[in-house]
């Protein structure tokens, strides 16, 4: 047992990068933190407690980290320093090195982060906990929301696909997960806590089940019983994963919102293939082409990545035509980043630095081409909204059942709140729809 009578009173602070499952993770870190008698630090404050969840998905990444923990070190100075996540795991022995840092948990360690504070006493020396990735073994549960109106519920970890442009594998360990029922559960719970969105994530939701003998389809339909939650949105879903039995049961579906996260990384076949990813553009196609006939509103997002080894000119003209061509809403785009260890090293052909940078910002206008003109054909339309929590300001925000982003004026009592609005126009800065309330 833990003696958590010396964490009362204590403070923590916690800072997170990368995807929506960390910041999943974080807050149930911070729950757990919370529970234990320690609450976070209020503005102006020195934590006893800083706990950095890091990413590691681009070199970028790992500099962002580093500069956090540096930064939160600074502000902190006397503060118990805990580094966890992605970059934590790839890096342990590098990242306790860092100046402040007081210990480093890895993807199995993590979840046992209470028991690793001690007494809160700073070290001489950080001390680097993670295991090997074999030995990462452990489904750990989250379904939280911190400081957001919208739960995220963790349904799955780690990955059995071995793209050779990417670390997550040796970072999270093999695909894994947790049971139907205990999803469920969990759902359920944040109903009883008032929510009425989901939002699925993990690191390859689709091939969920691998670790129970169950599968994503029929999660997706045990999930669409849990009665108070209205929505349910999945994050990002693997093509090849995405049976059309999924896009059929969505399109009516009472909580499953039409709103798809494709990741397709190259509209060219042939550096899909050096990528090693396990579909073509042609598969990719067909299956934007069966959520639109079904769904004709619905909003799909693509992740792609630009200056891959091997991606020569001709290969990025073909993919940025096939983007072109495809009826989808967004792009989100990574510029390419060397990685060590991975596969993708053992490619002659490299795009230089500025290269990248041209095609990323050709893709972003791209992009926002086609967000743009999904948004203004829907403009007129009554749509319902889920308001989120506001912020200091005179505006609120939510999104329609597809992901279009609504402003109103500020209106605190209805935060969390379903409520149908007519779409007007733009805002000043492009980035939403005027909304007026209609009920």
């Amino acid at each position: 047992m833990i003696d958590t009578t010396i964490f009362q009173d204590k403070t923590a602070v916690y800072y997170t990068l990368g995807c929506k499952l960390n910041f999943s993770e974080t807050s149930t870190i911070g729950k757990v933190l919370k529970d234990a008698g320690i609450r976070t630090i209020r503005k102006g404050e020195r934590a006893d407690i800083c706990v950095v969840n890091t990413c590691s998905v681009t070199e970028m990444a790992d500099k962002k980290c580093r500069q956090a923990i540096h930064r939160l070190v600074k502000q902190h100075p006397d503060a118990f320093v805990v580094v966890t996540g992605c970059y934590a795991q790839l890096k342990p022995e590098y990242v306790a090195d860092i100046e402040g840092v007081d210990i480093v948990l890895g993807a199995e360690q993590k979840k046992d982060l209470l028991q690793y504070l001690g007494d809160l006493q700073k070290h001489e020396k950080g001390e680097a906990y993670a295991s090997s990735t074999k030995d990462i073994l452990t489904f750990s549960p989250s379904c939280s929301r911190g400081d957001r109106t919208r739960y995220f519920l963790k349904v799955q970890d780690g990955c059995n696909y071995m793209c050779s442009y990417c670390t997550i594998p040796f970072a999270r360990g093999r695909s894994r997960n947790g049971t139907i029922a205990s999803m469920v559960e969990q759902a359920q719970k944040a109903s009883f806590e008032g929510g009425k969105e989901i939002v699925l994530t993990g690191v390859n939701i689709g091939d969920f089940g691998r670790s129970t003998n169950e599968n994503f389809f029929d999660l997706v339909k045990a999930l669409d019983q849990v009665e108070g939650i209205e929505r349910y949105r999945i994050s990002s879903i693997e093509p090849n994963l995405l049976t059309d039995e999924i896009i059929e049961y969505v399109s009516h579906s009472h909580s499953f919102m039409p709103h798809f996260h494709i990741p397709l990384q190259s509209g060219s076949d042939e550096v899909l293939k050096l990528m090693r990813r396990r579909y073509d553009t042609a598969l990719f196609a067909e299956k934007v082409k069966k959520i639109k006939q079904i769904m004709p509103d619905a909003f799909i997002g693509v992740d792609v990545i630009v200056g891959t080894r091997g991606e020569t000119d001709e290969y990025f003209e073909q993919a940025y035509r096939f983007l072109e061509g495809l009826d989808i809403s967004q792009l989100h785009v990574f510029s390419y980043s060397e990685r060590p260890g991975t596969q993708a090293l053992n490619i002659d052909y490299v795009v230089s630095p500025e290269v990248r940078h041209q095609r990323s910002q050709k893709l972003l206008a791209l992009s926002d081409e086609k967000t743009k003109s999904f948004y203004a054909k829907r403009i007129g339309e009554t749509k319902t909204i889920l308001l989120e929590k506001p912020k200091l300001s005179a505006l609120m925000h939510g999104f329609t059942e597809n992901y279009i982003r609504v402003e109103i004026e500020n209106a605190p009592n209805l935060e969390n709140h379903l409520v149908k609005v007519c779409l007007g126009d733009f805002n000043e800065d492009k980035t939403a729809l005027k909304g007026t309330i209609t009920e």
